[in-house]
Parts: C-alpha cells; sequence; structure tokens
C-alpha cells in the first residue's frame, strides 16, 4: 500500500510540474522538457508517462504527435446556475468542473485570438478590449461574424451571402457595410468573446 502511494504521489508531482509548464509558458512541454522537469532520464519513461497521462485524460496527442492540454488546463468549478431575470433563491451547489478551454475551443489547432479594436459590432456585443476567439477551420456560413481580408485591409463583420453577392455588415448603424471590390479572403469564423471585467 505504501509503494502505491508513493507512485500515486510520484504521478500527481509530475502532472503538476507539466501543469506548471503549461501555464507558465502558455503551451505543452516537449517530451524532452518533460524529461528535464520531472526528472525522468529515458525517452521510454517519459513515452510510458505521456501514455498513462493519455489514459487519465489529463493531455491527449493531436495526428502529429504533439501534446495538447486535457483536465491540465486550468478548470473552474461549475456551481450552478443564476437567473438574469427575476431574482429566485439559489444555493451554491458543485455541479461539475470546467475547462475554460474545451468549453471555448472545438479545434485547437485551428483556432486563434484577436483583440478587438473598434466599436464596428458593438450591437453584436463585441466592445473594443474584448478577445475574440477564432476558428480557421469552420466553413462560414451567412449570419456567421467572421474574420476578413476585404482588397487588403482586415475586418471582422457579420457575414451576408445573396446569391452570389457577398457583403459584410457591421453590428453599428453609424458604420457602412462593405461589398469586396476585388478580393476577399475570410480567415476565419468568430466562435466566442472573452471579455474581463476586472
Amino acid at each position: 500500500m505504501a509503494q502505491d502511494r508513493k507512485k500515486e504521489d510520484q504521478l500527481q508531482a509530475r502532472i503538476r510540474d507539466i501543469s506548471q509548464f503549461y501555464k507558465d509558458n502558455g503551451r505543452m512541454p516537449s517530451f524532452s522538457e518533460i524529461a528535464e522537469s520531472t526528472g525522468l532520464r529515458s525517452k521510454n519513461a517519459v513515452f510510458k508517462l505521456v501514455g498513462k497521462l493519455e489514459g487519465l485524460n489529463v493531455l491527449s496527442r493531436d495526428k502529429k504527435g504533439k501534446l495538447i492540454p486535457g483536465s491540465i488546463a486550468a478548470s473552474v468549478r461549475v456551481l450552478g446556475t443564476v437567473e438574469a431575470g427575476f431574482p429566485s433563491p439559489a444555493e451554491e451547489e458543485l455541479l461539475d468542473t470546467l475547462s475554460l478551454d474545451q468549453f471555448l475551443i472545438q479545434d485547437r489547432n485551428s483556432t486563434f485570438m484577436l483583440k478587438v479594436d473598434g466599436e464596428s459590432m458593438s450591437g453584436a456585443g463585441i466592445l473594443p478590449g474584448d478577445m475574440v476567439i477564432v476558428d480557421k477551420g469552420q466553413t462560414p456560413r451567412s449570419g456567421d461574424i467572421v474574420i476578413a481580408e476585404v482588397d487588403g485591409q482586415w475586418t471582422m463583420k457579420h457575414l451576408r451571402k445573396r446569391g452570389s453577392v457577398v457583403t459584410l455588415m457591421p453590428a453599428n448603424p453609424k458604420f457602412p457595410p462593405i461589398k469586396p471590390k476585388s478580393e476577399l479572403k475570410i480567415a476565419g469564423v468568430v466562435t466566442a468573446v472573452v471579455r474581463k471585467y476586472k
């Protein structure tokens, strides 16, 4: 039993080491960096550790073998729901834990973030200083908010398609619609907005 407990403590310590690396660097470590941070001396030992962590859903690997955070990404407790209409009694109840990465991002490899500048999308609830999460792997549909390069200039607008006519629509009446004159490239679809109040 003592031996099993020691192995479990050692595994938890290695998970903490990898998690700390992820938090400090904003990326998962390489296999050699895992060896360095955990004190493992052989590649085989690192591969065994990664395999065990995959089984625990702590991390996973993409098609190229690159490590992707699973539950190792910081998670937040979900304590219940809150009424946004009329007030109602509420009790704190731990429903689940949720990784913001898992909640906001469908495909990590095709996702990037941009900081918003300007007020043309304020009617859609996207304000200056917000961060938008963009998925370049999604097929843009009419009505989506997209990041697009129009005639050499970058913008974020609602995509409107009517037949072969494409218009980029603002969500603020102070700004005009944009119709591409010669070139339109859509870089991705906005899937989420992140706003920090404090």
